[in-house]
């Protein structure tokens, strides 16, 4: 079903959100390179992140193409219109090669009888027992079941196949990746829903390379995964199960994978994704979206001078709009105020108290996840600052793009895709 440009076994999402990074996002993956693994850079930016900042995907799209021209980058590299809709696309069909159609916001919306009707009369296998291999126990289910999930997926996925064609109208068959989001939702997506989207994916005739389903247990931003890390070990398997089962089912592409959204620094599941990729020999793509900015701010802050007063600057702001700057993302973060230490006292912290309490090191006692939470969601906040900000990014370039680098490389790429 797939021909043309093809997304790489292990791909990384690299988020930018002041496309300055990219030189050092891309250094970590030339040290994957380097210690035996490909993992090639997605660089990612949604469109209300280039609405809070005031910039375009063009300028992405410039900024990934300088790093991999100044350091010889041969592999493929991609930018993605992250979670795009019909009204959103527009201004990034040119620049991007990576489409993440988000259909979250539809899931649930119900689906016309006539094509319910339709789906469950093409797809008889689907009820019943169903078998796949390396899954312990067959799926079990009834045709109520299969309607009740065509009845909350199918408008989505259909509304997906509209921004696919649409896509395929501007920019050609072959020539950019489609992901599939569905991350963005009240409620997980068990592994059989999975098979069965994938079905209703593969009517649709989306030849998808990547979908993220919202998996159990949350995956807030910015910090380690909570909940049952023996439950999502068991969903993430059956989860690829399902995945191998539809592609040689369905003639979905066979490079397809899963893609792990808002999958930075969920330390406690890497050594889950590393093993089960392993085990069926599948790719996985890696979301690691803003944790990019935290690291500016802690390079800036162990700079010292100039650059702690613009991190207890960002802080200040930060905490007296914390409301406003949190609403977007109140799905995908869990801060409890009364852990957030006053601007006053911030003002009055060393470089190593401010990167102590944002650097996610949970061996130290200093390690403060509300803290952290609260200037993820910050970054409008640096945006207001302008070239104050842009110009101490420049200035403190060296130790900011270090701590970038590390992070990307050591905490995320060597346990997700080395297993180590």
């Amino acid at each position: 079903m797939s021909d043309g440009l093809k997304l790489p076994k292990f791909s990384v999402g690299t988020g930018d959100r002041f496309a300055h990074q990219a030189k050092a996002q891309l250094t970590a993956c030339i040290l994957a390179a380097d210690a035996g693994v490909e993992v090639v850079p997605v660089w990612n930016k949604s469109n209300r992140e280039h609405m809070i900042i005031g910039s375009e995907p063009s300028a992405t799209r410039a900024a990934a193409d300088a790093a991999v021209k100044e350091l010889g980058w041969t592999k493929p590299y991609f930018l993605d219109a992250d979670h795009i809709n019909l009204k959103t696309v527009g201004r990034f069909l040119d620049p991007c090669d990576f489409f993440t159609l988000d259909v979250a916001d539809l899931i649930g919306q119900p689906a016309k009888d006539e094509d319910v009707t339709a789906f469950l009369s093409a797809h008889p296998e689907l009820v019943g027992t169903v078998t796949i291999p390396h899954v312990d126990e067959p799926f079990k289910t009834d045709k109520a079941f299969v309607e009740g999930v065509a009845h909350k997926f199918l408008a989505a996925v259909k509304h997906a196949g509209e921004i696919y064609r649409l896509l395929l109208e501007n920019k050609g068959a072959g020539r950019f990746v489609p992901e599939i989001s569905m991350d963005e939702t009240d409620y997980p997506q068990t592994p059989v829903e999975l098979l069965i989207i994938l079905a209703m994916i593969a009517d649709e005739k989306i030849p998808i390379q990547t979908i993220a389903p919202k998996f159990t247990g949350r995956f807030n931003k910015g910090v380690d995964y909570v909940g049952d890390v023996a439950q999502f070990t068991k969903e993430f398997n059956e989860d690829l199960a399902a995945i191998q089962y539809a592609i040689s089912k369905y003639g979905l592409p066979d490079n397809l994978k899963l893609s792990v959204h808002s999958g930075s620094d969920k330390f406690s599941i890497y050594k889950a994704i590393y093993e089960g990729a392993k085990r069926f020999n599948m790719g996985v793509h890696l979301k690691t979206a803003g944790t990019t900015w935290l690291e500016e701010l802690i390079g800036l802050a162990e700079a010292g001078g100039s650059g702690l007063e613009i991190a207890k600057e960002v802080y200040a702001e930060a905490f007296a709009h914390s409301a406003e700057l949190c609403a977007p993302y109140a799905t995908v973060i869990d801060i409890d105020p009364a852990k957030l230490p006053t601007p006053e006292e911030v003002n009055g912290w060393t470089s190593e108290q401010y990167t102590s309490a944002l650097r996610h090191d949970q061996s130290n006692p200093a390690y403060n996840q509300s803290f952290r939470q609260l200037l993820h969601v910050g970054f409008k906040v640096a945006a207001k600052m302008g070239r104050k900000y842009l110009d101490a990014l420049e200035a403190n370039e060296e130790i900011v793009a270090k701590n970038v680098t590390t992070n990307l490389f050591e905490r995320h790429i060597k346990p997700v895709f080395l297993g180590l």
